[in-house]
């Protein structure tokens, strides 16, 4: 399997870009609210925790058959970044399958960043011959289950560490 870098991204108003350990500053903020944890647990990072995770991140996954991309939602309009969005793509049966995960920081969402952010990732990849997408999202997290249907996701039966698993094909 070939490996996947992430490349910028372009939506109606939107630039996903590549993840870069300068981001992590800017990204502290953005990601501070306490609320945004109530489902993926934990609590916010300083801008030197995320720092050394994203100088983790960006140095790429030990696997050499998976590849970690990951992007920084930058809302053009605004020219502030509001978000994240990351992939991990890897070896399946039928051909590379990419996981999936969103977070918007609490004073842009319900703004449909996080829809358009996912459904642009999900173009890229099936454009880059990813043939299944999957999420896991929490049953209780309704603004996720949205962002997933609208990026053409659906609920499994399938759970995984307490979420349920969504799952789209988008290869031939």
């Amino acid at each position: 399997m070939s490996t996947f870098e992430a490349q910028a991204i372009g939506t109606a108003r939107l630039d996903l870009l590549p993840l870069r350990v300068e981001h992590a500053e800017e990204m502290a903020t953005v990601l501070s609210d306490p609320a945004l944890h109530s489902f993926i647990g934990g609590t916010p990072d300083t801008p030197q925790a995320l720092r050394s995770r994203y100088r983790r991140m960006t140095a790429g996954s030990p696997d050499p058959a998976v590849s970690w991309l990951n992007w920084v939602i930058r809302l053009r309009d605004e020219s502030c970044l509001t978000g994240t969005v990351q992939a991990t793509v890897g070896p399946s049966g039928h051909g590379p399958l990419a996981e999936i995960a969103w977070v918007v920081g609490t004073p842009w969402q319900g703004r449909g960043i996080a829809t358009e952010a996912a459904r642009g990732l999900v173009a890229w990849l099936g454009r880059r011959s990813v043939h299944t997408v999957v999420a896991h999202i929490h049953p209780g997290h309704r603004a996720s289950a949205a962002v997933a249907t609208a990026a053409g996701l659906t609920p499994t039966d399938a759970w995984h560490e307490g979420e349920v698993r969504w799952h789209r094909n988008i290869g031939q």
